[in-house]
């Protein structure tokens, strides 16, 4: 019986053989040439991978240059390389330098710098939220300057419950609401502040320093009158 079962397992070895020449012998172009596909691929995605550290790091050496260059007061030559780097570097980089630029032409001319925001918001490659961080930048901007009401609209937008900047828009809203005098519009604001499960420590403080003058309500100025104001010292 043993003998029998070591037969058959011969046959089956050989059988298996046989097929494996045969399989070989038909396809032996195609599986050397799928072989030479799979090791090129994994070489190519390798080299892939090589060329973009070594572009990310080329790129991170640049930013910091240009930061230096900043921070030493070289305007020119910042902007020159930040520019540099938002045309040609990756896209984090490059994303990092066109916000730079915003910041920095925003110290120049706010209105320029509220523009250059405005078109980081636009741009529907780069992820919402940093959408909204642009959008919030350029109504800072632009809500002491000349179109105060466009950074109110802007600001309303984000002060939503499920926004990332909520929590700045509704503290800039309600100072402003402050500002106008509207008691009433600036604690809605700050009510919803302290609502908010989520509001930062800081603010949290801040805004019960904000409650405060709310609850004191407008605050009138008396100008001093010549009858009023202290007589002047006697000299000798």
């Amino acid at each position: 019986m043993a003998e029998n079962n070591e037969f058959i397992r011969e046959v089956d070895e050989d059988y298996r053989r046989d097929q494996i020449a045969r399989i070989w012998k038909r396809y032996n172009a195609l599986i050397i040439s799928g072989a030479i596909l799979l090791v090129a691929g994994v070489g190519g995605y390798n080299y892939w991978r090589h060329a973009e550290r070594t572009r990310a790091e080329a790129a991170s050496e640049r930013y910091d240059v240009a930061s230096r260059l900043a921070k030493d007061g070289k305007t020119e030559e910042a902007d020159r390389d930040f520019a540099a780097i938002r045309t040609d570097a990756p896209g984090g980089y490059a994303l990092l330098a066109r916000f730079r630029l915003a910041a920095d032409a925003a110290k120049r001319d706010a209105a320029a710098g509220a523009e250059a925001y405005d078109k980081l918001a636009a741009d529907t490659g780069i992820g919402d939220s940093l959408r909204d961080l642009a959008r919030l930048r350029a109504a800072l901007l632009r809500l002491d300057g000349s179109d105060p009401n466009a950074a109110l609209a802007s600001l309303q937008g984000l002060a939503a419950p499920t926004n990332a900047y909520r929590h700045t828009a509704r503290e800039m809203l309600g100072l402003a609401a402050l500002k106008r005098g509207d008691i009433e519009g600036a604690g809605r604001w700050f009510d919803q502040i302290s609502a908010d499960a989520e509001t930062p420590q800081g603010l949290r403080q801040r805004v019960d320093v904000y409650a405060a003058l709310v609850a004191g309500g407008p605050v009138t100025v008396t100008e001093a009158k010549p009858e009023n104001a202290a007589p002047p010292p006697i000299t000798r």
